[in-house]
This record gives C-alpha cells, structure tokens and sequence, in this order.
C-alpha cells in the first residue's frame, strides 16, 4: 500500500479551495488526506496540527515571508510547498517554491506534481538531468531559438530537438513557461536572464 501524503491546502477564495479540494478527491490513485485552511490567521498553529507533507497555498498570500522560516517555526523541515497560481507571479516568489500548480491545471498534472513531491524532492531530480540539459534548460528561458541554441552549443539542430525532448519526458514539463519556472526554482537561471515566456499569461 502506497504511503499517505498529508495535504494541506491554504486559500481563502472558497471556489478556488473547494475546487481544489474536489479534484484530490476524485484523484483515487493518490493516498491522500487533506486539510482545509481558508485563512492565514494562526497559519503555523494549524499546520504544526495537521503536520502535512505539502502545503498548497497562493504565493499571492505569501508576501515577503520565508516558506523556509515557515518550516522552521513548524518544525516541518521537510515541508514541501506547491505555490498555486491564480494570477501573475512575482518570479522571486517562485523561487521559494518546490513546484506550481495554476487554475487551469489538469487533475493529472495536478496528481503528478503532488505524487513526485511525496517521492523526492525536485533537487534530487535536477541531478537526473545532464550537464547538457541543463545548458540547453538555461538558453531556452532566456528566449533562444532551438537553431540559435545548435549555435552557441556547437550541436546540430537535430541534436537541441532531441535533448529538449529528454528534457521534457523527464521532467514532464512540456511549455517554456514551465521551464522557466523550473530554472528558477532549481536556481539554474538568475531571475534577471530569464526572458518573458508567457507567466503573464
């Protein structure tokens, strides 16, 4: 019998967070329990109660406070964090974050963020990735072209299209939004090279 994730999930807008709530519910593959918070009044009281393993929340309601504080005055030390985007995000918020999920995400995506969270944490699987993909990852988010990329790497055209290919199998990112969201929280990117890839959006 697989583990049980404990997910706890932060947001004041009831259609949003009840929303939420029904697609984990309906997500029968993941041993889930969940627990509501509809706001951020006494947050670290009620997380030290529920002990959860993920706590989704709106990076919106964050602030300048440290997630890594948060764990710390928790005693979570192992609390992972999926941001939950409903509007434009602050990319220095991003970075806090162990992944993100948006409101227009599917219940699969949403199952597969939350099952490899509980597995391991997305630093251990940045080391999955090779010193190339990560070269290619960086270039990507700073708005290359997959010819301008064969350029700069000495590599043909053919060759770029096969490891971003990899690169998304393995980390089951398919958008350049979504990689730029994983350069950043995977600090392989600074925050200032990184070029507009539809997170306004």
């Amino acid at each position: 019998m697989s583990t049980r994730i404990h997910v706890a999930i932060c947001e004041p807008s009831d259609i949003i967070r009840t929303g939420l709530i029904s697609i984990l519910k309906k997500l029968t593959t993941l041993n889930i329990d969940i627990f509501e918070i509809s706001n951020l009044n006494n947050l670290n009281l009620l997380l030290l109660k529920a002990k959860p393993n993920i706590l989704i929340i709106n990076p919106s309601y964050i602030g300048s406070f440290s997630l890594n504080a948060l764990r710390k005055e928790t005693k979570l030390p192992n609390l992972l964090f999926i941001g939950l985007q409903a509007s434009f995000l602050d990319l220095q918020l991003i970075k806090q974050f162990d992944d993100i999920i948006n409101i227009n995400s599917s219940p699969e995506d949403i199952k597969d963020k939350i099952h490899k969270l509980s597995n391991q944490k997305i630093d251990t699987e940045k080391k999955d990735l090779s010193v190339r993909e990560k070269e290619i990852i960086t270039l990507v988010v700073k708005g290359m072209t997959n010819k301008e990329i064969a350029n700069e790497l000495c590599l043909s055209i053919h060759t770029v299209i096969t490891h971003r290919r990899n690169i998304s199998t393995k980390l089951q990112i398919h958008s350049s939004a979504g990689l730029t969201i994983y350069a950043i929280i995977n600090k392989l990117v600074d925050i200032n090279e990184v070029r507009d890839s539809g997170l306004k959006e």
